[in-house]
């Protein structure tokens, strides 16, 4: 976590000491939830080890997987964090997980403490936004070969860990289609 938070050159060793001192530890095991449609988000974790995946329910009750999120790397629902207002989606662990959480309270005297926190939230905040764009113009301008492709150049590791029907649906696709692209690619 330190060293994550180091990378950015944005804030002071004491400011990370009093980062690290407001974290809470908890532990996943494989199908449980970070949180749950309907739910207001009150925290944001960062992911020590393990995978999450986010989705949320098609208006058919059909379960969309729109994001992975693992090892180094801070996960919340974040529209609902940012509005306090319920959120749509589910972020569910699909291994065994171990988070460090900040409560959002703790995360608004960090903004207040000092201009280098708000700096650092606004380049999380820029980088989620430059990840969501990417994501949504692969999804509208690429073909789902080219999406599969993108992901085998990337993210190799997302292949290794999910299965199948969540990957399908994250590129967009149904299995039987991931299926013969694999094939393709393969041969």
């Amino acid at each position: 976590m330190r060293n994550y938070l180091e990378e950015f050159g944005v804030l002071t060793k004491d400011e990370i000491d009093v980062f690290e001192n407001k974290l809470v530890y908890k532990k996943f095991k494989k199908g449980d939830f970070f949180i749950r449609e309907g739910q207001t988000c009150k925290e944001v974790a960062f992911v020590a080890s393990g995978l999450f995946r986010s989705f949320y329910y098609s208006s058919l009750e059909k379960e969309v997987t729109y994001c992975f999120t693992f090892s180094n790397s801070f996960v919340t629902a974040y529209s609902s964090f940012l509005s306090q207002n319920k959120t749509v989606e589910n972020i569910q662990a699909l291994t065994d997980v171990e988070i460090l959480t900040i409560s959002r309270n703790e995360i608004l005297k960090l903004e207040q403490s000092s201009t280098n926190w708000l700096r650092f939230f606004k380049l999380i905040a820029e980088q989620e936004y430059i990840k969501m764009e990417k994501r949504i113009f692969l999804l509208q301008k690429e073909t789902a070969e080219k999406r599969y492709s993108d992901l085998l150049k990337n993210q190799p590791e997302y292949l290794q860990f999910i299965p199948l029907n969540f990957l399908a649906s994250y590129l967009g696709i149904t299995q039987r289609h991931l299926s013969r692209i694999r094939k393709s690619i393969s041969n």
